[in-house]
């Protein structure tokens, strides 16, 4: 899986692209974290146009990536999640505590 980032202002908009497994889960995290605390984003959004396949563990990232905008103040918001993604997301009801687009 591969991360991608884009800063415009306070807005960082991250890019996912691939399989998000337990494998890459933690490296993936590490480096959300990275951007976010280098950047300090108002807003972030995760773009998942690009991923492929989410088990479980992409909940797990997602969910800390919100914790971790949380406790800096800002806002966190997925978006462009289709196929088997969107499957997982919804089965996991995370809606309720982040924008899902």
């Amino acid at each position: 899986m591969r991360i991608r980032a884009s800063c415009a202002g306070r807005a960082l908009r991250l890019y996912f692209d691939g399989e998000l497994d337990h494998h890459a889960a933690k490296r993936a995290m590490g480096e959300i974290e990275g951007y976010i605390d280098s950047r300090l984003p108002r807003d972030c959004v995760i773009d998942l146009g690009g991923l492929t396949f989410m088990d479980s563990s992409g909940i797990a990232v997602i969910l800390k990536a919100y914790r971790r905008m949380h406790d800096i103040g800002g806002r966190l918001g997925v978006e462009r999640v289709t196929g088997q993604p969107r499957r997982v997301i919804d089965a996991a009801g995370i809606e309720r505590l982040i924008s899902i687009a």
